[in-house]
Order: structure tokens, then sequence, then C-alpha cells
């Protein structure tokens, strides 16, 4: 199993770093087209999630991704230093009182573009998980 960790201060800016991030592990590890575009969009979400709401854009404290890659999958480890949040009852953004809402989506998001979500650690760490074939 391969693995790369990087880690990165709490600003949204730094989402740059995490698309270069993917960009170079679609080189390194040939992920195809077909799964590129649902890891690039999910593991810029998850990450901007940690940014914002786990550590409040606070520069000091990192947000760290670990990139694993196994025979048949790839999994995108996400970990950040807030205070967690309860990810068993998230609002469904689907529905009819939601809708108007500019967020709440990510998660949502997320579920339906990974092969497997995990949440850990009382959701500040995020496990995104991607099948190759």
């Amino acid at each position: 199993m391969k693995s790369i960790k990087i880690s990165i201060p709490s600003l949204i800016e730094n989402i740059t770093i995490i698309e270069s991030f993917i960009d170079n592990a679609k080189e390194k590890f040939q992920i195809n087209d077909d799964i590129y575009g649902n890891i690039m969009i999910s593991v810029t979400e998850c990450v901007s999630n940690a940014i914002i709401h786990g550590n409040k854009e606070n520069s000091k404290k990192p947000v760290n991704i670990e990139l694993k890659f196994l025979d048949n999958q790839i999994k995108f480890i996400i970990e950040d230093q807030g205070a967690g949040y309860d990810f068993q009852h998230l609002e469904d953004p689907t529905s009819p009182q939601n809708l108007e809402k500019s967020g709440g989506r990510g998660v949502f998001i997320m579920k339906h573009l990974c092969d497997e979500i995990e949440f850990e650690d009382d959701g500040r760490k995020t496990i995104l998980t991607f099948y190759m074939n």
C-alpha cells in the first residue's frame, strides 16, 4: 500500500493545494477520468468543510490529508482539529424546508460521489473511498 500525506493551514485559498495534490495523484496512480471528477469534488468539499466548519478558518489549525492507494481502491483521509459534529443527524438538503439554504449539501454530495464514506473521531476524521474498477 502506498500512502502520501500533506497538511495545510486552514485557509480556504489552500483548496488550490488540494486540487494540485489530486492532480498529482491522478498522474501517479493512473486514476481514470470516470472517478477523477468524483474524487476532485468530494475531497475538495470535505477539505472545505474541515477548514470552515471544523477549524473555523483558524490558520494555526492544520487540516491533514492522507491518500492511501490500495490494490483496487483509493482512500482519502481528511482530518481537522475542530470540536467535531453530529454526522448521524444531518438535515436532508433535499427536503423542502432546506432547498433554499446555501449550505448543508456537502456530506450529501460526498455520500453520492464516493463508493464508501466513514466518519471517525466525532466527525473530525472523514474517510472517502473510491473503487478503481
